[in-house]
């Protein structure tokens, strides 16, 4: 499973759903597996950022530099794992971890409100000015009872977040 150009076995098929928390079957993880040797251009085993960033979407996304961090060097089994958390059978939990990991640039394990303004600046760019997004995240920040020198863990982001409908579903090909 290291080589990309390696066929992937039984054995691998299920450890790589193992891993993922079978949000995958087995069929979309062949699927990705296809995908993911297209990426890995020089047949490494591994998915540069360089090589992310050739899948337009990824590249257009006001959040490609955040993930970038995130899945640059990527084997197999961790870009499964990474996209797991955009799979229809992911859990709650699932995706919130992934949000919170996007937010938390500094990997510290806390969101402070300087990171979210962070995010917040990158998903706006120029449309809204700094006040007015400091605005808004005082605003948000203050109707979850949180305060602007609240710094979030995890499980913040699972209470503010767990009473949403969250939709994080990401549609996987399958031939």
């Amino acid at each position: 499973m290291g080589n990309a150009s390696s066929l992937l076995t039984q054995y691998d098929i299920e450890e790589v759903q193992e891993h993922c928390n079978h949000t995958f079957s087995q069929h979309e993880i062949l699927s990705l597996y296809q995908r993911f040797c297209q990426l890995d251009r020089n047949g490494c085993g591994f998915v540069s950022g360089e090589e992310f960033l050739s899948v337009p979407e990824f590249a257009v996304n006001p959040l490609s530099q955040r993930l970038l961090r995130m899945i640059d060097g990527l084997n197999f089994k961790e870009f499964v794992a990474f996209l797991s958390a955009f799979s229809a059978h992911a859990s709650l939990q699932q995706k919130v971890e992934f949000i919170f990991r996007v937010y938390d640039s500094d990997g510290n394990g806390k969101v402070s409100f300087n990171d979210m303004l962070e995010v917040l600046q990158d998903l706006t760019g120029p449309f809204i000015s700094e006040t007015q997004r400091e605005q808004v995240l005082t605003r948000v920040l203050e109707e979850a009872r949180y305060s602007k020198d609240s710094s979030l863990v995890q499980s913040d982001f699972l209470k503010i977040l767990g009473s949403s409908d969250l939709k994080m579903e990401v549609e996987i090909p399958v031939d």
